[in-house]
C-alpha cells in the first residue's frame, strides 16, 4: 500500500481509503460480525484513513465501526467523521447539534476524539450557518482537542470553491468527481493546492453507474450518463475485466490525489480493491473506456442550492 500526505494535517493516509457507509446496510442488509472482519482485513492490507458519518444506516455505521475498532490500537487508524446530516432531509448545522453530534458519535466510535470532523453535505444550507456558526464551532472543537482537522463533504465543486475561502478547512471529501466518467476535480486541484487543503477522493465507480447491472434507479445521472456507463462496463467485462478494477486503479494513480475512499461490508471485496492498487494499470483497456465514455464524459448531476449548480444549467443551454 503507498500513502500520501493529506494536505497540511501532515497525515500519511492510504491511497486506497475505507469508507464504512456500508456498515449501515445503505447498500443491502449487512451482518455485523462480516461487517468487522471487513474492516480488520481493510487495516491488514495497510489501509489507515476509515470514514464514517451518523446519518449512515442512521448510525448503525458508526455502531459497527465502533464494535470493529475496539480491540484496534488507535494508532493503527485515521478516523473521520461528520456532522450535521442525520437523514434524508434533515440537517442541522448548529453549533448545539454540532457538539452533540460529536459527543455522540465519539460514544459509539468508542473513541476521546477524532482525526478528522467534517460538515456533511453542507451544499443544502444558507452557506451562512456554515460559515459563521458552524465553522466556529469546529475551530472550539479543535481548540478542546476532540478533533484534530476538520472540513466540508458535497458534491458541487462550486460550493468548494466559494465556500473554501472563508472557512480555512483542513481537508474536504469530494465524490463522484474522480472516477473513469468524471475527472472534473482535477480542474480544482491548483485552487485546492494554494488553499493548502487535503482532498479525499470517493465514489471512484460513481455511485453504482459504472458497472454491468446498471445505476440503480435513484441514481440522479441522466439516462444517457447510465446508459454510456453500463456500456463502458460490459466493454471490460467483454475483455475479462471488472471496470471496478480499471475505476479503483485510475482513481488512486493520480499522484496529486492523496486517497480515494471504497465501501464494501465484505473481506473479500476489500482485500481485491486493495490488491488492485499494486497492480499495474491496463492503459490500452484504459484508452478504450475513455474513448466510450468521451460522450458523457465530466458530465454531473445537481444537488443542494441552485447557487452551487448554475453552471450545469448553463452547460445543458449551451448543449442543446
Amino acid at each position: 500500500m503507498k500513502y500520501r500526505q493529506l494536505g497540511r494535517t501532515g497525515l500519511d493516509v492510504s491511497v486506497l481509503s475505507y469508507g464504512a457507509s456500508s456498515l449501515g446496510s445503505v447498500f443491502r442488509e449487512t451482518d455485523e460480525m462480516e461487517s468487522i472482519r471487513t474492516v480488520h482485513e481493510a487495516l491488514d492490507t495497510g489501509i489507515n484513513l476509515i470514514d464514517v458519518s451518523p446519518y449512515y444506516g442512521l448510525t448503525k455505521a458508526e455502531t459497527v465501526l465502533g464494535n470493529a475498532l475496539r480491540s484496534i490500537p488507535r494508532d493503527r487508524y485515521v478516523l473521520s467523521t461528520k456532522a450535521g446530516r442525520y437523514g434524508l432531509d434533515e440537517f442541522d448545522y448548529s453549533r448545539q447539534r454540532i457538539v452533540a453530534s460529536l459527543d455522540e458519535s465519539l460514544q459509539r466510535l468508542g473513541t476521546d476524539d477524532v482525526d478528522i470532523l467534517l460538515l456533511h453535505d453542507v451544499e443544502f444550507v444558507d452557506p451562512a450557518i456554515i460559515v459563521e456558526e458552524a465553522i466556529p464551532t469546529l475551530r472550539t472543537l479543535k481548540a478542546q482537542g476532540k478533533i484534530r482537522f476538520y472540513g466540508l463533504c458535497g458534491l458541487p465543486l462550486p460550493m468548494f470553491e466559494q465556500l473554501l475561502p472563508k472557512v480555512e478547512a483542513d481537508v474536504i471529501i469530494s465524490y463522484c468527481h474522480h472516477s473513469l466518467n468524471d475527472t472534473s476535480l482535477l480542474s480544482l486541484l491548483p485552487f485546492l493546492e494554494q488553499q493548502q487543503v487535503g482532498v479525499i477522493n470517493a465514489s471512484p465507480l460513481s455511485m453504482g453507474l459504472l458497472g454491468t447491472r446498471g445505476a440503480p434507479d435513484w441514481h440522479p445521472a441522466s439516462q444517457q450518463v447510465k446508459d454510456v456507463c453500463r456500456k463502458a462496463a460490459e466493454y471490460c467485462a467483454s475483455q475479462g475485466t471488472d471496470i471496478a478494477k480499471l475505476a479503483v486503479q485510475f482513481a488512486t494513480s493520480e499522484e496529486r490525489i492523496p486517497t480515494t475512499l471504497v465501501s464494501t461490508a465484505n473481506p473479500l471485496n476489500i482485500r481485491r480493491n486493495a490488491d488492485w492498487v499494486d497492480e499495474p494499470l491496463d492503459e490500452e483497456l484504459l484508452q478504450a473506456v475513455q474513448h466510450i465514455l468521451a460522450p458523457i464524459q465530466d458530465e454531473s448531476w445537481s444537488s443542494g442550492l441552485p447557487m452551487y449548480n448554475r453552471h450545469l444549467d448553463s452547460e445543458r443551454r449551451e448543449s442543446r
